[in-house]
C-alpha cells in the first residue's frame, strides 16, 4: 500500500513537470513567432519617389499635425524633460479642476502661452502645407488639416481647411452663458500684463477672480476660460464627426510631428491605414504607430515636408 502511494505521488511529480514545461515551451514558442512577426512586417519606406506618385493621383489629403510641427518654430510644448512652466507640468494645469482651484494661476499660464505665440511665424513645413492646400485646390482636389495643435500657426501660414480638435489659445468661452469667441488682446485683460513669467521661482499673481478675462455679452460679465480641450475633457462632437469623415473619405494621410500616442487623435491614422489607405509619417523618431504606415519620413518636418508636398511633374502648369 505505502509503495503503490509513494509510486502515485511520483507519477503525479512528474506530470506536473512535463505539463510545466510543455506550458513554458509553448509560452516561449509563442514569444518567438511574435518576434519573427515583428521581424517580418515590412518597414515603412522612405521612398521619396514612391510617395511622390501616389501623392500625385491622390483627390482627398488628410493631414494630421503635432506638437512636433509647433515645437519647429520654437513653440514650447511642455512636454518630456524640461517641459514645465514654473514647477507645473501642462497636465496639473490644463484640467477643469486646476481652473476651479485656482483660476488666477491657469490664466497666468495661458497669458504667457498666448504672448510667446506674438513672438513666433510659421516655418516650412506650415508653408508647404498651406501651398499645397491653396495648389490642389484650384485642381479640384481636397486638402484637410486636422491639428492637435491650438497656436493658429497653419491659419498664419494661410491654410483654410483646418479641423482644431483640441481649441484655440484664441478662443474663449464664458463659464456662465457658454459662449465662444476669438479673443486676440494683449493682454487679454489687464490684471494679467507683464504676469504669466515661467520661471520656477517666480510668485503666483493672485489675481482675484473678478479682475480675470469676463464675458462682454451683454448682461453677463461671466468668467472667461481658455476655448481649448483640457485633460479630461471630450473632443467636440461636431469637429471630431468631420474628422472622422475626412479620414473615411481621404485617399491619402499624412501625419506631420505627432506622436501618435495622444488618444483619441492616435487612432485616427492608424484608423485609416487599416482600411488600406497609404499613410505616410513625417517626425523625428519613430512612434508607436510607425509599423503601421507604408512610409516614414526621418527628420525635422520644415526639412522633409516641402520636397514631398511641391508641386508635381504631372500636375498642370500654374499660368
Amino acid at each position: 500500500m505505502a509503495a503503490n502511494s509513494a509510486q502515485r505521488r511520483l507519477n503525479q511529480m512528474i506530470l506536473r513537470q512535463f505539463t510545466c514545461r510543455a506550458l513554458i515551451t509553448s509560452q516561449l514558442y509563442a514569444r518567438i513567432k511574435r518576434q519573427q512577426h515583428f521581424k517580418e512586417m515590412a518597414q515603412p519606406s522612405s521612398d521619396l519617389a514612391a510617395f511622390r506618385k501616389i501623392f500625385s493621383e491622390a483627390n482627398s489629403i488628410a493631414i494630421i499635425t503635432g506638437a512636433g510641427v509647433s515645437a519647429e518654430s520654437g513653440v514650447p510644448t511642455f512636454r518630456g524633460e524640461g517641459g514645465y512652466w514654473r514647477k507645473w507640468q501642462a497636465q496639473q494645469l490644463a484640467t477643469p479642476e486646476a481652473f476651479s482651484r485656482n483660476p488666477s494661476r491657469v490664466w497666468e499660464f495661458y497669458h504667457y502661452r498666448r504672448e510667446v505665440m506674438r513672438t513666433k511665424d510659421p516655418n516650412p513645413a506650415h508653408l508647404a502645407i498651406a501651398k499645397c492646400e491653396e495648389r490642389l485646390s484650384k485642381q479640384g482636389r481636397t486638402v484637410t488639416i486636422i491639428t492637435q495643435n491650438i497656436d493658429e500657426l497653419h491659419h498664419r501660414a494661410g491654410s483654410k481647411n483646418i479641423l482644431e480638435i483640441h481649441g484655440s489659445l484664441f478662443q474663449t468661452r464664458c463659464m456662465s452663458c457658454g459662449h465662444e469667441a476669438a479673443n486676440y488682446k494683449s493682454p487679454i485683460c489687464a490684471a494679467l500684463e507683464g504676469k504669466g513669467a515661467p520661471d520656477p521661482k517666480t510668485d503666483d499673481a493672485e489675481i482675484p477672480v473678478q479682475y480675470l478675462p469676463r464675458c462682454e455679452q451683454t448682461g453677463c460679465h461671466g468668467l472667461l476660460r481658455p476655448a481649448v480641450v483640457w485633460f479630461g475633457e471630450t473632443l467636440d462632437s461636431d469637429i471630431l464627426t468631420r474628422a472622422e469623415q475626412v479620414l473615411d473619405s481621404c485617399d491619402l494621410c499624412l501625419v506631420v510631428g505627432t506622436s501618435s500616442v495622444v488618444y483619441p487623435a492616435a487612432m485616427f491614422a492608424p484608423q485609416v491605414a487599416a482600411r488600406g489607405v497609404p499613410v505616410a509619417e513625417f517626425n523625428m523618431e519613430n512612434t508607436p504607430a510607425t509599423q503601421r504606415f507604408k512610409f516614414h519620413f526621418h527628420g525635422p518636418c520644415g526639412t522633409t515636408l516641402p520636397p514631398a508636398l511641391e508641386c508635381h511633374e504631372s500636375e498642370q502648369s500654374e499660368k
